[in-house]
């Protein structure tokens, strides 16, 4: 899933698209920490971010991160990230073939019947209602949670939470 933009700078034209990168790291203090400041110490913008642990044993975690740049950028990106000592593995799964990416929203909304309609059409889970609020679970692309949230922006939204982009 590849989001090219086009900037238009005079005698130039600088192409950005959108990348996920899966980055293997040592599950220690700090480490996270580090990776951001990578990012932030050259002002590379973090679209998504999400980290967990992996290999309980070999104590990994894996770092999925969603960035945007040109092709120049994202590869000083991934050559920064396998400089880090923590860090054992970086795969652009961008470039390197077809891959699922998924995330997680959690909407809160005012009762509405129409709501409870557009999700049962979007295969998306109710998980409370009651006279003050529904609550919806939609596990999707980052793309058609987007659509979906536009579509309950019609009632009024009260909380809303999304989990970053997992990746494989």
């Amino acid at each position: 899933m590849s989001l090219d933009i086009v900037y238009d700078i005079p005698d130039q034209k600088v192409t950005s698209s959108r990348h996920t990168l899966a980055v293997l790291v040592d599950n220690e203090f700090g480490v996270l920490a580090r990776v951001i400041g990578l990012f932030a110490g050259r002002g590379y913008n973090i679209e998504s971010l999400t980290v967990a642990e992996v290999e309980h044993y070999d104590n990994l975690s894996r770092i999925t991160i969603v960035t945007s740049g040109s092709e120049q950028v994202i590869k000083q990106i991934k050559h920064l990230l396998e400089r880090l000592i923590p860090v054992h593995k970086v795969n652009d799964l961008t470039v390197e073939g077809e891959h699922t990416e998924r995330e997680l929203a959690i909407v809160k909304i005012k009762p509405a019947e129409a709501a409870l309609e557009i999700a049962k059409n979007a295969n998306v889970r109710l998980l409370q209602q009651n006279q003050e609020y529904i609550m919806f679970e939609i596990t999707d692309t980052s793309g058609n949670i987007d659509a979906f949230i536009g579509q309950m922006r019609q009632f009024t939204i009260i909380e809303m939470a999304r989990s970053g982009v997992v990746a494989i």
